[in-house]
């Protein structure tokens, strides 16, 4: 099996005559069989987008995203009065239908997008269009480039600057986009239309008091924000931002986010240290992708003792075995985790360590549990190493 995988690790650094043969390793067996799979499941659905359900407690328009936080409850002492906080205790009962339908929207999009990689079949490139078009084009059901109304708590908040959070559903989506660009199935004006709303989007992201107190979190809220302006600076090309997210990222996340061990502190004080610090690691993880070159491999890179590397070398154990995890317990979706985590494998590539790769093939890609699914926004990382 190692050689095998070394071998992978050759071909996706060498280069391939054509971009399916990238795939051709036993590595991504078990992946090209599940996005085949899905993409038959999916094949012909109709556009779901925030058009498709109103709530009525939001204080925006049809076009607009809502959400609500997850750990915010009624008061038992004052029932219709503000919510108070539960922390990492999710209420079922909170409005989280746009939140899926942009789920839905990233598992189609990750799907199709995949399957069109592993086949060059651009009929599972095309059946992305009427999804996007109908969330970032088409007037009568398109999103509005922004989130004001995101993570609202009643009674206290019509939304916050933590809901910048909700979006990182559509990562695959762009990266999505990118995979089948070649694919000519997308008509010039719907690219630039494309781009358009997620310039916007980026703008609106980087002006708005929401964006700029996010951006300043110093947990995964601020490691969140900074993958998605990375993400969306590379589809819109905005050479400015892209440099500022590497500054900021070498500067700021690594050295404040991170101990000297590799670990996480601010994760490990929440009430579900465990699966933060996987999310974390992953969404970190993801930057570290997105940013390393040919030449420049921001898994290795290292300031004041701290590096991806050593934040894999931290947490790999207990991936491997919970187990053994020494820290507090998490209070809820303990025995959900680990699944198939991108870090694993970005890191192995990157890093060319066989163990990270074989635990990655090994873990289950299959997850259904809410709670995971929106903690893993990387869900089809074949898009990731185009």
């Amino acid at each position: 099996m190692k050689h095998l995988l070394i071998l992978v690790i050759s071909l996706l650094f060498l280069g391939c005559a054509r971009q399916q043969k990238k795939f051709d390793d036993p590595l991504f067996e078990k992946e090209k069989k599940r996005v085949l799979e899905l993409a038959e499941k999916y094949m012909d659905l109709s556009p779901i987008t925030v058009t498709a359900q109103v709530c009525e407690r939001s204080a925006g328009g049809i076009h607009d995203f809502y959400s609500e936080g997850d750990y915010w409850w009624p008061d038992p002492e004052n029932p219709e009065g503000p919510y108070i906080r539960k922390d990492g205790m999710t209420n079922p009962d909170n409005f989280t239908a746009h939140r899926y339908a942009m789920i839905r929207l990233s598992q189609l999009c990750g799907t199709f997008a995949s399957a069109y990689l592993v086949t060059d079949d651009i009929q599972y490139a095309a059946q992305m269009v009427p999804h996007l078009k109908a969330w970032f084009i088409d007037e009568a059901t398109l999103m509005n480039p922004s989130l004001n109304y995101a993570q609202a708590i009643k009674g206290k908040e019509t939304g916050r600057g933590i809901g910048i959070i909700d979006t990182i559903q559509l990562l695959d989506v762009v990266k999505a986009i990118m995979a089948i660009e070649s694919a000519g199935v997308l008509s010039a004006d719907e690219l630039s239309g494309l781009k358009a709303w997620f310039s916007s989007y980026l703008n609106w992201m980087d002006s708005h008091p929401y964006g700029i107190s996010e951006q300043a979190k110093d947990n995964n809220h601020g490691a969140c924000w900074f993958l998605q302006a990375a993400v969306f600076s590379e589809f819109t090309e905005n050479e400015r931002m892209q440099d500022y997210v590497a500054e900021k990222f070498k500067g700021t996340l690594l050295p404040c986010q991170m101990a000297e061990n590799g670990s996480f502190p601010l994760e490990l004080k929440r009430t579900k240290p465990y699966g933060y610090s996987l999310f974390n690691l992953d969404i970190m993880s993801g930057l570290a992708q997105v940013l390393s070159t040919r030449n420049d491999s921001i898994f290795t890179y290292t300031t004041n003792g701290r590096s991806m590397q050593k934040g894999l070398e931290f947490l790999y154990p207990y991936i491997k075995n919970k187990e053994d995890w020494p820290y507090d317990q998490d209070v809820l979706h303990r025995e959900d985790w680990p699944v198939r985590h991108p870090s694993l494998l970005f890191a192995g590539l990157s890093l060319k360590n066989t163990s990270y790769l074989e635990l990655w093939q090994e873990l289950d890609a299959d997850f259904e549990n809410p709670e995971v699914i929106r903690n893993m926004p990387i869900r089809y990382p074949l898009i990731w190493i185009n």
